[in-house]
């Protein structure tokens, strides 16, 4: 590995005894002595790259900025030690605010909607990138890197080291946001339970295949009833075999928009996104910008069979297989649920609750035994019925920084500082360990890493597959999710409350859809409000003439439950191994 010396700025400024610039240099060095470590870089190199840091920051020095992000583990590490590190390094005060991910697509629409500096960076999830790529209010990040921001663009950056930025790039090519955090949503199970001969015997005697990991959605609905009506507890504790959230509240939307309708098989063929139809039932005509509907009168599928037995499916699944009470639980009371060790598996398991589930015994995590090695494991999750190959497997959210135009020219700048500084190659293998959340290839190819994954229940073994590209986040069909997003958990909260069959929920769900982009659409075409790339559409017709084309939406299944399907956990991670 190339080792640098320290730059000839921070020599010169040492020699020449200037109190502030030895003080940045000490705290750097501090830094990475007791905190940067293990890094994909030599101290050396850390140190080159903090030099640089240092003197980019000396106009914003004394500056007190604020960014937003929502709660998870990584962000915690950020907001509570890595802002103070980048003070003390830079100079310039960040106030790292975490609030929920509702609040925060809140906050992002109001600055964007009133024009006000709410926050000078967001980390906004790339699910945003058909919004931002249209309203043209957040910086364009590869013009920004070129022109105004050039001053302050890490020179060790390193974009083609990271994986998620195809997520992040607009139809038009260029970057808008820069990754800070992944995960994917898999296949969560107890894998000591699942190798356990009494329970492989019986499982195989009452549904004549192997006890596994479910390849659809009928083997996973057979390893429910399993745990949760057969087998009933173990070691005298009571049991589940499902486990989910069903709380009226905006992340319930989420848990339907992040792909579980195209994991059913509701969308088009097209990897990272169905082509035309996409994983929220929207219909945009390959080689346009024009969302044209998203009911199956317009083309779309939000209503179709495959969406309303995705929403059946989910609500059939928490009523009858999962712990009481986990109906009325929301995204964030779902994982301390899990924690507590009783339920055998669950279809839609964030990996960004990796760092909580590798936690000791002693700290209530009874998932993991006496040595800390985990129970479980991780895998990918099984698909519905009307899925195809080809089509989208599951859901990848990319965290990533985002800086409105509304954002003043000196306070963007500062942001953009601080923004590299929570993804540079200096502390990304640090914050890596402690969110589990990965954005650089070289940090998931880490040594460090190497050594933690038998700990880490698949997670390392997954990120180094190539399978990995296959989840995906929101794409480019949808053109303004935050005025779109919000609609979702209220039809879905409907239906747990039984106001709503799926059927009546899903139809007035692409109703609603229809009616807030035929809004947009009036918008642009008065005013040019998304440059043009505004939804455009389709007059309705007969649902039947769109259910008799190819493609998604599509017809209704005679039978919505084919056998069952599993494979062997061992020889699924083989198979990455190979790849």
């Amino acid at each position: 590995m190339r080792k640098y010396l320290l730059s000839a700025v921070a020599v010169a400024a040492v020699i020449a005894g200037t109190p502030a610039a030895f003080a940045d240099q000490a705290a750097a060095m501090k830094w990475i002595d007791q905190e940067f470590q293990p890094s994909s870089l030599s101290k050396e190199e850390q140190q080159a790259e903090m030099d640089w840091f240092i003197e980019a920051a000396k106009p914003f020095a004394g500056m007190e900025i604020n960014v937003l992000s929502e709660a998870i583990p990584t962000h915690s590490y950020e907001s509570e030690v890595l802002a103070k590190a980048f003070q003390e390094i830079t100079g310039i005060t960040v106030n790292h605010q975490i609030l929920g991910e509702g609040e925060v697509v809140q906050a992002v629409q109001t600055q964007m909607q009133t024009g006000r500096n709410l926050y000078d960076g967001y980390i906004n999830d790339s699910d945003l990138i058909g919004t931002h790529s249209r309203l043209q209010l957040a910086y364009n990040l590869t013009d920004w890197m070129a022109g105004e921001g050039k001053d302050v663009t890490n020179p060790g950056l390193d974009l083609p080291d990271f994986i998620g930025t195809q997520f992040t790039t607009g139809p038009d090519g260029d970057l808008y946001q820069l990754p800070d955090q992944q995960f994917a949503n898999l296949y969560w199970f107890r894998k000591d339970w699942f190798d356990r001969e009494d329970l492989k015997t019986a499982f195989k005697a009452k549904y004549g295949y192997d006890l596994g990991v479910p390849v659809n959605w009928s083997a996973y609905e057979d390893i429910a009833e399993f745990f949760s009506n057969d087998v009933k507890e173990i070691d005298g504790v009571p049991i589940y075999g499902h486990m989910d959230y069903g709380k009226r509240a905006p992340d319930l939307g989420w848990r339907m928009t992040d792909a579980w309708l195209s994991m059913a098989g509701e969308g088009d063929k097209g990897e990272p996104n169905g082509i035309p139809v996409d994983e929220w039932g929207i219909r945009m005509e390959a080689g346009t910008c024009n969302p044209v509907g998203a009911s199956i009168s317009r083309g779309g599928a939000a209503n179709g069979p495959a969406a309303v037995y995705a929403i059946r499916k989910w609500d059939e699944w928490l009523r009858k297989y999962a712990p009481p009470g986990a109906a009325s639980f929301d995204f964030y009371q779902s994982l301390p649920a899990l924690s507590q060790g009783n339920v055998a598996q669950q279809i839609f398991w964030y990996t960004a609750f990796t760092a909580d589930m590798v936690k000791p015994q002693s700290e209530g995590n009874n998932t993991v035994d006496a040595d800390g090695n985990p129970l479980w494991r991780m895998a990918p999750s099984p698909h519905g019925p009307y899925w195809e190959e080809g089509q989208k497997v599951g859901y990848q959210d990319v965290g990533s920084w985002t800086i409105l135009k509304s954002t003043p020219v000196d306070r963007a700048k500062a942001a953009w500082l601080y923004a590299q500084f929570v993804v540079s190659k200096t502390v990304d293998v640090k914050k890596s360990h402690v969110g589990l959340t990965f954005i650089r290839e070289s940090t998931i190819n880490d040594e460090s890493f190497t050594e933690r994954a038998p700990k880490l229940g698949g997670l390392i073994e997954f990120y180094r597959s190539p399978d990995r590209v296959r989840w995906s986040p929101t794409g480019i069909n949808v053109p303004d999710y935050p005025k779109l997003a919000q609609i979702w958990w209220q039809q879905i909260g409907d239906v747990n409350s039984g106001a709503f069959t799926p059927q009546q929920a899903m139809d007035r769900l692409a109703q609603e859809m229809d009616t807030t982009m035929a809004r947009m659409q009036a918008a642009d075409e008065a005013a040019n409000v998304y440059n043009g790339c505004g939804p455009r559409l389709n007059e309705k017709r007969d649902p039947e003439y769109w259910l008799s084309q190819p493609g998604a939406p599509k017809p209704k299944l005679d039978n919505e439950k084919p056998q069952g399907m599993t494979v062997n956990y061992d020889d699924l991670v083989a198979r990455w191994a190979q790849n």
